[in-house]
């Protein structure tokens, strides 16, 4: 078990912290799972190797982030290794719905390996067992993420947390887990009906990632702590607007991103025919000022994979300005952020730190 005080460390250094966490709770569970049969421990093999092997461990920091910044260091007598341990559990969470979330959409890589239903997609052909190896893969890799979600819950209720912090965490910890599957549900509904309406994508970026990634882990932390009604509301608005903000910053990327650091292919968004507010904003002002061009788009989204073509459809989206739209909505957000962020009365080091997550998020990337 790791002996750091997780009060000795700053708060860039959580997210190494809740890896050598996450490390000790695989560790002790290498036997129960060994005790089951060799095709469970390589299973979990992949588990283990997606959770400890990558990521920035950004929810476990925003936890950490809302339990010091609700007062929990000097307020509470809560455990700050069990603290760290409850923050930590969200890596599992992650790692089921970025599982899932790459079997929906047929991704063949994540953080520059093979996704888990590729890999052992390729380890069932390479050993040339019967039956079709990528379902094979899609099914262990199914159960795999099953088994991530069911460990989020045992990490967290077995973190040590005292029973009045665990059932104060209990409102957002449900809200987080149905919000995220939810957003996730919502997005596939929107690509296959092609739905065109801002306000159901905007939706998705509330549920799917603001949520999900900032504000229900602030609001699990300040729960925790025991924070007021009123230091929980800011930081939840923080989250949610600089959420969306960021998630509006990655659906930019999606179609303009430099392929060398997103580490997706040119236009992927367009390709893929995801329902992005920016796309939906096109749509309209397209349809207003020039049909021909909005009917253009909507020939090609989702249905081309030519370079030609997507770079086309990327002209003719910024032509009808919902770039510009989307950067002014990006700089309101995160100013109105940051003012919940100054309303919540946080220590200069939390202050400090969220404000600099939220720059990052919210800049502009090539």
């Amino acid at each position: 078990m790791t002996s750091t005080d997780p009060r000795t460390l700053t708060l860039n250094q959580i997210p190494d912290a809740s890896r050598e966490v996450l490390a000790d709770f695989f560790a002790e569970r290498r036997s129960q799972i060994a005790a089951i049969g060799a095709p469970v421990t390589e299973a979990v093999s992949h588990l283990e190797s997606f959770v400890l092997g990558g990521g920035k461990r950004i929810r476990p920091l925003y936890v950490w982030a809302g339990f010091a910044g609700g007062g929990g260091l000097e307020r509470t007598d809560e455990d700050p290794q069990a603290v760290l341990r409850a923050a930590a559990s969200l890596e599992f969470i992650q790692a089921c719905a970025l599982v899932h979330d790459d079997i929906i959409d047929s991704s063949d890589t994540r953080r520059g390996n093979p996704t888990v239903h590729r890999a052992v997609e390729r380890r069932h052909a390479s050993a040339d067992w019967s039956g079709d190896a990528a379902h094979f893969g899609e099914s262990v890799a199914i159960l795999v993420g099953d088994l991530a979600l069911v460990w989020a819950e045992d990490m967290l209720q077995d973190s040590g947390l005292s029973t009045g912090a665990l059932a104060r965490a209990r409102d957002p910890w449900r809200a987080m887990r149905t919000e995220v599957i939810g957003g996730q549900l919502l997005d596939i509904a929107l690509e296959a009906t092609a739905a065109e309406d801002a306000e159901s994508a905007d939706s998705v970026n509330r549920y799917k990632t603001a949520a999900y990634t900032i504000e229900r882990p602030l609001h699990l932390g300040a729960a925790i702590a025991g924070a007021d009604d009123a230091t929980i509301a800011a930081f939840r608005g923080y989250g949610r607007d600089i959420g969306i903000a960021f998630q509006l910053r990655d659906d930019q990327l999606g179609v303009y991103g430099d392929p060398a650091v997103t580490g997706k292919p040119a236009g992927d968004d367009l390709r893929e025919g995801k329902r992005t507010v920016l796309l939906a904003t096109a749509l309209q002002r397209a349809d207003e000022r020039d049909p021909a061009a909005a009917a253009e788009l909507r020939r090609g989204i989702g249905r081309t994979d030519d370079p030609a073509q997507l770079a086309r459809l990327a002209e003719i989206i910024e032509e009808t300005g919902a770039v510009a739209a989307m950067e002014e909505r990006i700089t309101a957000l995160t100013e109105s952020g940051l003012a919940y962020l100054d309303a919540a009365g946080t220590s200069p080091e939390v202050t400090a730190t969220l404000r600099d997550l939220a720059m990052r998020a919210t800049a502009r990337r090539s």
